[in-house]
């Protein structure tokens, strides 16, 4: 039986018929050439839904809807697109909110109404729009993948319009548009390869989602400290430029807070996030709250350096999958310009959960909790698209990838959370118990980790990490015998913990000040910190030992609120001084 092209069964076919439903997954009997994770279309009447072809068994192909997969029917028409998935790259993707399709949801709202229609799909970047061109290559330059061609100014930055990354070897120059206003898809150079043949360059290009984008001379270590003005995070628990990290709680713990502190404060250029999954509640809170955040680094709208890839747990669940590549992509592509970017995927429970179903309409073998068995290396495969790389021109670039996870009860031996604890460098666990108690950041000191080097000194470091175990031990053994059963000594070890708990590691969010703690501060506060926690004290009983910490802590959480130049700060820290000269505290062992 042939296809509508006629055709029939030949090599030069891009066409095939439904042969099997599962759900959101066909079988279709193909008669030309297809490739793993080609883009198809199945044709429904006037309607074309996007699908992705996931497995190839002889003359047929597993291919996963990514869009409502109902009214099909066996028999049914299919084009195959010879394309693979792909993310649009060019000027204009700033301030966008896309669903994991790269549709700009804000315009298919305008289009469809209330509620998106099936099939309508629409230009991730504007073609109607003009942008200021200024070439800064000339003819004759010899230039390869990556390379700059000219710049177009994108809100702040420059964007840089570069050759195509999909060109191999080296490229001759041949014309180059001068200094004026084009849209993306008008030729703005001509390029010659070794062979003759000319490439037309526009200020748009495609490139393949689950392919990492590798134009640059060499991937680097990642060392220097993604600051975030969080103090628990970048003096106990770092992130590093180019690294990873992980954000595993429970419901309730603070994960979208977080998540926004961190996209408002920390030291990056772009920030891309992907909600792949997360209930639609939570995502039309980020889709409100990022446009109406203050970038402290210009004073405007955060979400100007900001883009949104919005699939939510209503939307079809194989468009997960392609919002998390569809984010990393859009992530590298800033990454080629010389800008650190920070992608936070949120959450990649959710997407797991789709793997898993994929897996199960594959009738693959199922592993744990039925994760289908590659599910490590599907996530590994993922973080290590982050890196901090050095481009041919010299310039420094960087992808952190961020991923909280949502483990069912807040169970951290689940297969997700395990899989991606090896292979991430910091893990930042939230905790059920600091959130009731309203300890925020909830995130558990002695539960989470880094790989990475902080700001202050190691030894102070596991001084302070120290007394917080010691703390927790003697706190569990007060359970048990009671107050009156634990010597003073023991009990000054638990209030020093608590004090570290509750001056340094807890930050008000939503104060103008305290929400975000600078590097230069962390490291001078905290040096006081260890003054306190190193030193011995002697009380005359429990009760001036609680007095004492209880007026302390008050005095250093007021420290806290109080701008660092202020004169408020210097008569603060006077007083504290003053405190631990008495004679209930003597100086350092």
């Amino acid at each position: 039986m042939g296809c509508k092209c006629g055709s029939i069964e030949s090599a030069n076919c891009h066409c095939g018929r439904i042969v099997g439903i599962n759900g959101n997954m066909i079988t279709v009997e193909f008669y030309g050439t297809v490739r793993q994770n080609e883009l198809a279309y199945i044709m429904l009447e006037d309607v074309r839904l996007k699908a992705e072809v996931i497995r190839i068994r002889g003359r047929y192909a597993d291919v996963q809807i990514l869009e409502e997969p109902r009214w099909l029917k066996v028999g049914g028409h299919v084009d195959f697109s010879g394309e693979l998935l792909a993310a649009e790259l060019g000027p204009g993707l700033l301030t966008q909110i896309f669903d994991g399709l790269q549709n700009p949801l804000p315009e298919l709202a305008r289009e469809c109404g209330f509620f998106l229609k099936r099939g309508v799909y629409m230009d991730a970047i504007p073609r109607d729009k003009e942008w200021e061109f200024t070439p800064v290559a000339k003819k004759g330059d010899m230039l390869r993948a990556g390379d700059s061609i000219g710049t177009v100014p994108e809100g702040i930055f420059s964007h840089r319009i570069m050759v195509p990354f999909s060109l191999r070897g080296r490229y001759c120059v041949e014309w180059v548009a001068g200094h004026g206003s084009y849209r993306v898809d008008e030729t703005i150079a001509e390029i010659k390869d070794s062979k003759g043949a000319i490439v037309k360059v526009t200020m748009i290009q495609k490139w393949p989602v689950k392919v990492p984008l590798k134009c640059y001379s060499e991937r680097l270590m990642p060392t220097e400290t993604l600051m975030t003005k969080i103090r628990i995070l970048d003096t106990f628990f770092p992130a590093a430029k180019g690294g990873t990290f992980c954000v595993p709680g429970p419901f309730g713990a603070g994960k979208t807070v977080l998540q926004q502190l961190i996209s408002r404060n920390a030291d990056v250029d772009i920030v891309v996030v992907a909600a792949c999954g997360e209930r639609a509640g939570e995502v039309v809170e980020t889709l409100r709250e990022f446009p109406q955040i203050t970038d402290p680094r210009t004073g405007k709208s955060l979400m100007e350096r900001t883009v949104i890839i919005c699939n939510t747990s209503s939307m079809p669940v194989a468009a997960r999958e392609a919002s998390v590549y569809t984010g990393v992509t859009l992530a590298e592509y800033y990454r080629q310009m010389g800008l650190h970017v920070l992608l936070l995927a949120d959450s990649t429970s959710r997407w797991a959960q789709a793997l898993r179903e994929v897996s199960g309409r594959l009738e693959e073998i199922p592993g744990d909790e039925a994760y289908p068995a590659y599910l490590e290396s599907v996530i590994a495969a993922f973080y290590e698209r982050a890196a901090i790389v050095r481009l041919h021109d010299g310039s420094v670039g960087s992808v952190t990838i961020g991923g909280t996870v949502s483990p069912a009860g807040g169970n951290f031996d689940e297969p997700v959370t395990q899989a991606t604890l090896k292979v991430v460098g910091a893990f930042h666990g939230l905790s059920k118990e600091r959130s009731d108690a309203r300890r925020y950041p909830s995130i558990h000191p002695l539960e989470s980790w880094s790989k990475y080097n902080g700001i202050v000194q190691a030894e102070y470091l596991l001084l302070a990490l120290k007394i917080l175990r010691d703390g927790n031990d003697i706190a569990q053994m007060m359970k048990v015998v009671g107050e009156e059963g634990t010597s003073i000594d023991d009990f000054i070890t638990y209030l020093k913990s608590e004090y570290l708990d509750a001056a340094y590691m807890q930050q008000n969010a939503f104060h103008v000040v305290d929400v975000a703690s600078s590097g230069e501060r962390q490291k001078y506060t905290f040096g006081k910190m260890v003054k306190i926690l190193g030193a011995k004290m002697s009380f005359a009983g429990k009760d001036a030992a609680r007095a004492f910490f209880h007026t302390l802590t008050q005095k250093t959480r007021d420290w806290n609120y109080t701008a660092m130049e202020s004169d408020e700060f210097q008569a603060i820290e006077t007083e504290l001084d003053k405190m631990l000269g008495g004679e209930s505290a003597q100086d350092i062992q």
